[in-house]
């Protein structure tokens, strides 16, 4: 199958997983605003979700999402080391047409990765896993309660600078993604190749603004 074998495909099947997750952090990102507002209807939000069909079904799909975009991230990279072959060893300069983000993806990727691996700890473990694994309304605080999860988390100044870091490098990871996934997708010609950078840009820094919004204004106690 083309999607798997060919180079081409295979940057296909990173565009597509990519812009779905683009699309799953801008209702992430919408959800968390309401914190700022209302942690009452934050928590009406959070039980909405809970551990419904509908949100474990969610779940393991964007679950799959991701790690197709990190197979096929590991894959492509390893397929561009391999077509530089030695050449990769002689260079020592910057080529200052190439951006910093497209040279550095993988690195980005990683620690994405890691800072995902930790957001899963702080929030999935304890609220929808907690609800899967019998973990009921009674319990103290309860999984629902998302609203004091945010207030625990951000009040430790560790887990503020790590997760203003994982915001950070979503940012130029995207900022370079975003434009990237509609060249591959070949949705950009001559006119529309520096729109959809300008676009890529502006969304992704809007994305991360709010969820950086969140971090900082329960880090610095202006909302909890």
């Amino acid at each position: 199958m083309w999607l798997i074998n060919s180079p081409i495909g295979r940057k296909v099947v990173m565009s597509l997983t990519g812009v779905a997750l683009i699309l799953f952090l801008t209702f992430h990102m919408c959800m968390n605003v309401v914190a700022l507002f209302s942690g009452e209807g934050y928590n009406m939000i959070c039980e909405f979700l809970g551990a419904n069909w509908y949100a474990v079904v969610a779940t393991i799909g964007l679950a799959a999402l991701a790690v197709l975009h990190i197979v096929y991230a590991f894959i492509l990279n390893a397929q561009n080391r391999k077509a530089r072959g030695p050449e990769k060893y002689a260079v020592t300069g910057s080529n200052p047409k190439v951006e910093w983000a497209s040279k550095n993806m993988l690195v980005l990727g990683i620690i994405i990765f890691l800072g995902l691996a930790l957001h899963l700890y702080d929030f999935w473990s304890k609220m929808m896993l907690a609800e899967l694994m019998g973990a009921g309304e009674f319990s103290t605080p309860a999984p629902t309660d998302g609203y004091y999860f945010i207030q625990h988390t951000f009040k430790d100044p560790i887990h503020v600078v790590l997760y203003l870091v994982w915001l950070a490098s979503i940012w130029f990871h995207l900022s370079h993604g975003f434009w990237s996934s509609m060249h591959t997708l070949g949705w950009n010609g001559k006119t529309w190749f520096n729109r959809w950078k300008l676009i890529g840009v502006a969304y992704t820094t809007v994305l991360m603004l709010g969820f950086a919004a969140v971090v900082i204004a329960f880090a610095t106690g202006i909302c909890g």
